[in-house]
């Protein structure tokens, strides 16, 4: 008898499982959780400026217009539009409390309100410069369309003559002589003194400082008659440009000396450390390292002092006198500037020496302008930033410094031979 077996398919000749014993439990695997789906957050508005302040600071500004114009015209017997805008500011600034009380807490409305008082006198303040400005440029619209305004001097106009006649190159030339050999005083011994007062610490530097912090608020017409009584008076100069040069210079020093104090006091002292560590001494170090990092705001210094300066009339009145005549040499002879120009035209009764008048006050604010522009531009670069010239250069040295040491590597590197020792008996 022949007893067949069942055989298994050509490729599956692995080992067949026994149906007598019991199966393999499953191997246990990694069981990943459902996914929950989560709640998108609304994102907080962290601008600093929310349609709700707006919606608040309009109906505070319309409700307290309308009850002040209530206030003066239906129920109280109030006039007058200074007496309307203050009372008219309260309001606002009341009323847009309470708004924003309904859905701030007291820290907010408190941070609100000085918000609002805050930007509220910064409008005030641009306002108030805006209306200079312009009314200047406006009354003096009749005189600044003329050429001769810019080129000629008052040596040949009259109090009758028309505007086609004369102008205020006299003064021109001698508010640029008179505010740079200021600058060329005051800025060196500005930089200098503020160096000292940071770098040199003591008795001496405090006392300094103390006399600078005084000299801040000194009147111009003392500084005036100082340089009057001492240098025209007891040294025997006459009345020049370089008199009110010295009066203006007494005037710009401490302004320059007291801001320049505080901008290199903001200097890290981690700086100073640095180069120290290297090796380098203390004046190298205020050379190479503190004055370039202050530099934006040392420049800022200068143009405070300038902005002082340039618009003083009693030290020159003083120390230079008054002419109507161009005078280029600032040694000798009387020598206006422009805001003593302006001092003395508008004082006439004519229209024709007004509108001069005027014009010379716009002439000075566009040639102030112009001072800060270019003083902004030669200074106003901060630390480490180069223009591209200046990297260009750098680029180029770097270049030449690879291939230097490029070819100095070979002689530079060590030999594989012993070096030769030296006996000694």
């Amino acid at each position: 008898m022949t007893v067949t077996t069942a055989q298994s398919p050509p490729g599956d000749q692995g080992p067949q499982p026994n149906p007598a014993e019991p199966p393999e439990p499953p191997v246990a695997g990694t069981t990943l959780p459902a996914r929950r789906r989560t709640l998108t957050e609304s994102r907080r508005n962290l601008a600093t400026l929310r349609a709700t302040d707006v919606y608040a600071m309009l109906g505070a500004g319309a409700a307290s217009l309308c009850v002040t114009w209530l206030m003066f015209d239906r129920l109280l017997p109030f006039n007058g539009a200074l007496g309307f805008v203050v009372v008219a500011y309260l309001l606002f600034l009341g009323l847009y409390a309470l708004l924003v009380s309904f859905d701030e807490d007291g820290p907010a409305v408190r941070d609100r309100v000085a918000a609002a008082v805050v930007q509220s006198l910064g409008v005030v303040m641009l306002a108030v410069l805006a209306f200079v400005v312009v009314y200047t440029l406006y009354e003096g619209r009749e005189a600044l369309p003329h050429l001769n305004f810019y080129t000629e001097s008052m040596a040949d106009a009259g109090p009758i003559e028309p505007l086609d006649v004369g102008g205020v190159l006299h003064a021109i030339v001698g508010t640029l002589w008179q505010i740079s050999i200021a600058l060329l005083i005051c800025i060196p011994a500005g930089l200098v003194c503020a160096v000292f007062l940071n770098e040199v610490p003591g008795a001496f530097s405090r006392f300094v400082r103390t006399m600078v912090e005084a000299m801040t608020a000194l009147p111009s017409i003392v500084a005036g008659l100082f340089i009057y009584a001492t240098f025209i008076l007891a040294l025997g100069f006459d009345r020049s440009g370089l008199a009110a040069a010295l009066a203006i210079s007494v005037m710009m020093l401490p302004i320059i000396i007291r801001a320049a104090d505080v901008v290199i006091r903001l200097v890290p002292g981690t700086l100073r450390e640095a180069s120290y560590a290297l090796g380098t001494s203390r004046w190298r170090t205020v050379w190479h390292v503190v004055l370039p990092t202050s530099r934006s705001g040392l420049t800022t210094a200068i143009i405070l002092g300038t902005a002082r300066g340039v618009g003083e009339t009693s030290p020159v009145l003083l120390t230079a006198g008054y002419t109507a005549e161009l005078n280029t040499n600032p040694f000798h002879d009387p020598m206006v500037s422009l805001p003593l120009a302006a001092f003395e035209l508008v004082k006439s009764p004519e229209p024709t020496y007004i509108a001069r008048g005027f014009g010379t006050a716009a002439v000075l604010l566009v040639l102030v302008l112009i001072l800060f522009v270019l003083a902004r531009i030669l200074g106003g670069r901060g630390p480490g930033r180069l223009t591209r010239r200046q990297e260009h250069r750098r680029v180029r040295a770097s270049r030449r410094d690879a291939k230097r040491f490029a070819a100095h590597a070979p002689a530079d590197r060590p030999s594989d031979s012993p070096a030769p020792t030296r006996s000694t008996p």
